[in-house]
């Protein structure tokens, strides 16, 4: 087992080979994602007009929870993010939980921007849409598989060309004559809504805790712990340089949505940006938005399979998931076994769930990993990053306040899940000999 320093004692030990640019990239790379493409018309639907108090107050509760998260990857600079954080700072059942939402939150996520891209690249053909998802999975599987500086290298070439073209889309709504909003288009998914409801509290929550899942890629740096060269210093300032950008660039793309599209357009589209791109350029450029969309959600995923990984390595060596998990590859540095399971449960979730079902899967798993990483922040002795107690227990109210306005068939759900979890961990604690 790793010790509080996050060194390992043999071969299961990963090479510090990241530094800051790196370490940005992968955060921006994690974030702009499924969130830009989709999840804002999903948050639409619920927020109505008051779509950017949804996005800023998405993104308050992001950064309180980097402050915690940061606070304690400088402390504990070891591959798990907050799994080990909430085991060494509150124990073994606190880490557990967190681990087990992040695993399975961050699965979820990954089917959501893997159904993202698809809905861009064939649209309206649901099941053709979840195969191309599925051959995603797998390419980007194999590519983690490569190793984290191949990961970084392929983070670089996407992440690049995609900010261009949300830039090109950007200054084309901003700049463009304002002709009204454009009427809603038909066979959405989102089309199940109904009409537009007014905005309520109730519908701005939920539409946070629906958008939180963009913003919560930053989590992939802490993630990394163990392959960041200084981690004390360069986790914090990587974790809250990656997730100020992105928090700005979703909130100037929300206000070029709404002045291209009107709300409740955008509420009704599944694929907010590539209407947008119809309506700015013609038809004959909606490819622009494809591309965009495609290579956005590619970079998420590749980043999050990684990040899967290597909790489920940590959670592997302490024996929360099976050991067998904590394979690492001596030629590539990556625990193999636990990306290529990774693969596998989040092809499930795209051939059993659709894509509004996993954006809420995925913010109540990683809502309840972040109000543990939060409490966990609260109890250090040691806070190499600055912050007041109180804005750690703040984290907690926040997460756990979205997580339970979510859509209440995700809530069940994911609660179902982490009883899951949870009887399996009892199971294996009694047939388990002592140590």
């Amino acid at each position: 087992m790793a010790d509080p320093t996050g060194r390992l004692p043999s071969a299961g030990r990963l090479d510090r080979r990241l530094g800051l640019p790196g370490a940005v990239v992968v955060g921006i790379g994690s974030m702009v994602g499924a969130g830009v493409f989709t999840a804002l018309g999903l948050a639409a639907a619920h927020a109505g007009s008051l779509l950017l108090l949804s996005v800023v107050l998405a993104g308050i509760t992001a950064w309180i929870n980097a402050t915690s998260t940061a606070q304690l990857a400088a402390v504990h600079p070891a591959s798990g993010g907050a799994y080990v954080f909430g085991r060494r700072q509150l124990g073994a059942w606190a880490g557990f939980i967190a681990g087990w939402g992040f695993v399975t939150g961050k699965s979820a996520s990954i089917a959501a921007m893997a159904y993202t891209l698809a809905l861009y690249v064939v649209p309206g053909t649901d099941w053709t849409a979840r195969w191309v998802a599925i051959g995603a999975v797998v390419l980007l599987t194999g590519v983690a598989l490569l190793g984290v500086t191949r990961t970084v290298q392929a983070t670089v070439a996407i992440v690049v060309p995609v900010l261009a073209i949300l830039a090109t889309v950007i200054m084309a709504a901003l700049i463009a004559p304002d002709d009204g909003p454009a009427g809603p288009p038909t066979g959405s998914p989102a089309d199940s809504l109904g009409s537009l409801p007014d905005a309520t509290p109730a519908g701005v929550l939920q539409a946070a805790g629906l958008l939180f899942f963009a913003f919560a890629g930053y989590a992939r740096i802490a993630t990394m712990g163990e392959e960041v060269r200084d981690p004390r210093r360069t986790i914090p300032r990587a974790i809250f340089g990656a997730l100020g950008f992105t928090l700005v660039l979703y909130v100037i793309v929300a206000v070029a949505l709404q002045r291209v599209l009107g709300v409740e357009t955008l509420a009704a589209s599944a694929a907010p940006v590539r209407e947008a791109v119809g309506i700015l350029f013609g038809p004959g450029w909606i490819w622009l938005a494809v591309l965009g969309a495609a290579l956005a959600c590619t970079g998420s995923m590749l980043n999050l399979v990684a990040g899967i990984s290597r909790t489920g390595l940590a959670m592997a060596r302490d024996g929360d998931l099976p050991r067998g998990l904590s394979a690492v590859s001596h030629r590539t540095s990556v625990p193999w076994v636990a990306q290529l399971t990774a693969g596998v449960v989040v092809i499930i979730l795209l051939l059993t769930t659709d894509v509004l079902t996993v954006v809420g899967f995925s913010s109540f798993g990683v809502l309840v990993y972040y109000a543990i990483s939060n409490l966990a922040a609260f109890t250090l002795t040691e806070r190499v990053v600055p912050g007041p107690r109180w804005l750690n227990l703040t984290g907690v109210v926040a997460c756990l306040a979205l997580a339970f306005t979510l859509p209440w068939a995700s809530v069940l759900v994911m609660v179902a899940v982490f009883a899951v979890g949870v009887a399996g961990r009892l199971v294996v604690l009694m047939v388990r000999p002592a140590d």
